[in-house]
């Protein structure tokens, strides 16, 4: 798999549960009731794995462009990345149907976000990091036909992505603390959606990807930054601490099993701006 990290926003939202406690029992009981939907409804495999190959694929960087995305063929590349990363697909009978559907909701679910109609959600942007198709030709075919889209009129392959999302929490994720009292569903925002093709794993994407990310939240008057990684991704957790980012917290383990994925940390950044200076 080709994923950075492990914080795909959800889809769907599940419906909210009657009780209001928020006893330990009474969530482990919530959790356990709607298990069986939550793992129909949610998309993204939760686990997060950065591979590591022994011998990385050298790129050349000189024409790579890391920007927010502005067309509709630009967020199904994005889309088809995310699919072809975070699942591992076995050859199968109707195995390809399969993948259109799955990219075909991711489509339409970034598009709804991205357009601000994803009710929790201030804002939201899509980050892709982009090449010439001559650029990628060499490497993979595979990427080069899935993740291609035309720009400006120019073919370019997508080969890196993650999701900038302005609100005080993502569905299902732990909540960041800072910062708090009034405005902080304007200054705090979460990445997620992370990847980039497994073929150019080591070649510098993710902080790329990462550093154009704080630079729009600067922009947006973000404040505080975060991201959520799995406990055992190591990679990933030494990607995003090498970026600035500490630790903050980290889910109980009782939560993640119920809610059948590996535990989550929460990593912080604060993000400077004029007003510090």
């Amino acid at each position: 798999m080709a994923i950075v990290t492990s914080s795909p926003t959800p889809l769907l939202s599940r419906s909210s549960p009657t009780t209001s406690s928020s006893s330990p029992f009474n969530l482990r009981f919530r959790l356990s009731v709607h298990i069986a939907s939550r793992r129909r409804r949610r998309f993204f495999a939760v686990a997060s794995h950065l591979c590591n190959p022994e011998t990385p694929t050298k790129l050349d960087k000189s024409e790579l462009n890391v920007a927010e995305a502005i067309s509709e063929d630009e967020l199904l590349a994005a889309a088809r990345l995310r699919i072809r990363s975070f699942y591992n697909f076995r050859e199968s009978v109707g195995i390809e149907d399969h993948k259109r559907y799955l990219v075909e909701r991711e489509f339409e679910a970034l598009k709804e976000r991205v357009a601000g109609k994803r009710a929790g959600f201030r804002r939201v942007s899509c980050i892709n990091a982009t090449l010439p198709l001559s650029h990628v030709l060499n490497i993979s075919d595979d990427l080069s036909s899935t993740c291609k889209f035309s720009k400006k009129g120019e073919d370019r392959v997508l080969v890196g992505s993650l999701d900038l999302n302005q609100c005080l929490s993502l569905p299902d994720e732990l909540t960041g603390m800072k910062p708090q009292g009034i405005g902080a569903d304007f200054a705090r925002a979460y990445l997620s959606n992370v990847c980039v093709a497994e073929e150019l794993h080591r070649n510098g994407l993710g902080y790329e990807l990462i550093a154009k990310s704080k630079m729009v939240a600067e922009d947006w008057g973000i404040s505080d930054l975060y991201v959520h990684v799995a406990v055992d991704n190591e990679p990933a957790k030494r990607l995003y601490m090498k970026s600035g980012f500490v630790y903050e917290s980290d889910e109980p383990a009782w939560q993640a099993r119920f809610l059948d994925r590996p535990r989550r940390v929460l990593l912080w950044i604060h993000i400077p701006n004029t007003l510090d200076l």
